[in-house]
């Protein structure tokens, strides 16, 4: 069982580690809000809440920098794992296929409870499931991987512009339904935030049921595309080695630049024209996303840039190692997102209650514990708690825990 036994820490890539902390901590900007208001607020900013003076700093703010970036980036790294976990494998003589579907076929399980028993927004089923996908390309060279990753990101987006295009010719009950669930009426509101404020009993069967939506509808029309082309795309930049610093100061700094002024450009167009359409259902929900659709993925390359730059030059290095436990821990940090959320705003009953600005203070709030808290776990053993359970699972031998 030697061959085929987990990462510890000195094989691990410092850059790899460091991105998927700072992506983990990113993705709750955006998650947050699904915590704390209904669910139409995400995608609809007018849909419920405050939107002025702070309030709409701090949505733009999250808009700009955060929405859909972060979600962009943990995805490239996901696929950047799943790449290095088979070629370990491979290495020490080991069945890489077996492995990978027994891993991936746990965090699918891992997802289904978490999405159906705590939080709808959970992303590890799909993570699980485009995992088992992006499997088959794992021998693909760098630029067919490139390729592919446009070809299924590009899916996705086709079927936006084609309802967006084809609005006109939408039955008028199916339409009517669309502009029920981007901007719901307050009665529809109000027995949402009764809900998630009414108890366990209350609010499982509401969530579980926008958990299935998006485990199927959803998933079927958007996430395996974006999900699985973002993988790819993660693949293709371990091949090239940008994501393990291998490229030169120089490359981190083009990369940096190009991501950020293509990807804001597009960021920017894109919230002035949703503003402009008063953030109708027609444009906003279908070709109004086009422009953060692609701008996310230029300026998720420009914090890749930024980032792993940082790690090559030795920057900032007490945060760096911060950051880097929390994302040795991603998969505990991220459920604690979910607990410690799911406690204050349902556990509380101020669902529905909490400003955008406030909700800001919680997430620095949770991005300073798990900062804190990651390296002191560390310290004491080798894995965070569920890293330890997956790999137990995936190896089907218990893991070793402790440092000593």
């Amino acid at each position: 069982m030697n061959q085929v036994a987990p990462v510890i820490g000195e094989q691990r890539i410092a850059s790899l580690d460091v991105l998927r902390g700072f992506a983990l901590l990113g993705i709750l900007v955006m998650n947050i809000q699904t915590f704390a208001m209904p669910v139409a607020a995400y995608g609809n900013p007018t849909a419920y809440g405050d939107l002025q003076g702070i309030n709409l700093w701090v949505w733009q703010l999250g808009y700009l920098f955060f929405d859909l970036k972060f979600m962009t980036l943990f995805s490239m790294l996901f696929g950047a794992g799943v790449l290095l976990f088979i070629d370990r494998a491979t290495a020490r003589g080991a069945s890489a296929a077996k492995l990978h579907y027994r891993r991936s076929g746990w965090l699918i399980l891992f997802g289904l409870l978490h999405a159906h028993l705590l939080w709808y927004g959970d992303i590890l089923f799909t993570y699980g499931l485009c995992a088992m996908l992006v499997f088959l390309f794992r021998n693909r060279s760098a630029r067919s991987l490139l390729i592919w990753a446009l070809l299924f990101t590009s899916v996705s987006w086709g079927f936006t512009l084609f309802t967006g295009f084809s609005w006109e010719h939408i039955p008028e009950q199916e339409r009517v339904q669309m502009e029920q669930d981007w901007k719901p009426d307050q009665s529809v509101i109000d027995a949402e935030i009764a809900d998630y404020n009414g108890g366990f009993a209350r609010w499982l069967p509401r969530n579980s049921a926008v958990a299935l939506m998006l485990e199927t509808f959803l998933f079927l029309i958007v996430f395996v595309w974006r999900v699985t082309g973002m993988m790819l795309l993660g693949m293709a930049l371990y091949r090239w080695g940008v994501l393990s610093a291998e490229r030169d100061g120089p490359f981190y700094r083009r990369l940096l630049v190009a991501g950020a002024v293509i990807g804001l450009a597009l960021i920017i167009t894109g919230m002035v024209k949703n503003h402009q359409a008063g953030y109708t259902v027609e444009y906003s929900m279908f070709n109004g996303t086009t422009w953060n659709y692609w701008g996310s993925v230029a300026l998720a390359l420009a914090y890749i840039g930024l980032v792993v730059g940082a790690v090559r030059n030795g920057a900032w290095p007490a945060l760096q190692r911060r950051l880097a436990a929390v994302g040795r821990m991603a998969f505990s940090n991220y459920i604690l997102h979910t607990v410690i959320a799911v406690a204050i705003f349902r556990g509380l009953g101020i669902f529905g209650d909490v400003e955008r600005w406030q909700q800001l203070t919680i997430v620095i709030a949770v991005w300073l514990l798990q900062l804190w808290l990651s390296p002191m776990w560390l310290a004491r053993f080798r894995f965070g708690p569920l890293e330890w359970l997956w790999r137990s699972l995936t190896y089907w031998q218990r893991q070793p825990m402790g440092r000593g």
